[in-house]
């Protein structure tokens, strides 16, 4: 999860989110040449005398900063568009999990057992035990098991929500009277941490997300354990 003073992303725990900081670092790379660039040539431009007659009315330096930018933009865009469409890939889903947004809780349906759903809340500050993190950490959690396909069915019961967790790399919108759908594929074990990320209310910021990514074993004693209780 994100800690105090962090630039960066948090660390990837599924591809697609690998893939995006791939394409975060490469996307940066050529703006940092180009700012290079730039601020080489204004300094340049500033500080000598010397004037080249050929810069004045060149053709050959009209058509290359014509065409140059036009092949950063398609370095850019072509490897945007995969991550786009890989993004929006559905492949034969293991688990299928619902999850409703309402205010100011989400609760979440394990689709393929016909009596599992809970509703998960924020824990209060004054509840917290050593090592939970204020704000974020909820009574239930969203488990899930590791390296295995999970498609996420996002609705939301009231006003407009949002479900991300960035460390899987996933954010979709929760939309009363509207089933959008997502994926994920965590790829090690461990707790991530979301929060609701579209404007909802007076406790918008009081609705946290909890992914927990177990071994395939240890899930299917927990969704036992949560059908007896059922």
């Amino acid at each position: 999860m994100a800690h105090p003073s962090q630039l960066g992303f948090q660390d990837a725990a599924s591809p697609v989110m690998e893939e995006l900081l791939h394409f975060h670092d490469h996307a940066l790379m050529i703006v940092f040449l180009i700012s290079t660039l730039v601020l080489y040539i204004i300094v340049a431009m500033v500080t000598t005398k010397l004037t080249n007659k050929n810069i004045l009315d060149s053709q050959e330096i009209e058509i290359i900063w014509t065409i140059l930018p036009a092949i950063i933009l398609i370095l850019i865009a072509l490897p945007s568009l995969r991550i786009l469409y890989l993004m929006d890939e559905v492949n034969n889903p293991h688990l299928t999990v619902k999850a409703i947004g309402h205010q100011w809780y989400w609760s979440y349906e394990y689709t393929d057992y016909e009596e599992l759903g809970f509703d998960s809340y924020m824990v209060p500050t004054q509840d917290l035990t050593p090592g939970q993190f204020r704000l974020l950490e909820t009574d239930n959690r969203m488990v899930v098991p590791v390296e295995s396909p999970v498609r996420v069915l996002v609705s939301a019961e009231d006003v407009l929500h949002s479900w991300a967790v960035p460390a899987l790399g996933v954010k979709m919108d929760a939309v009363p009277g509207r089933l959008n759908q997502t994926a994920f594929l965590a790829s090690r074990p461990g707790v991530f941490y979301g929060q609701c990320s579209e404007i909802c209310g007076a406790n918008h910021s009081f609705m946290p997300i909890v992914v927990e990514a177990v071994p395939l074993k240890h899930f299917e004693d927990w969704s036992s354990r949560m059908l007896e209780d059922a």
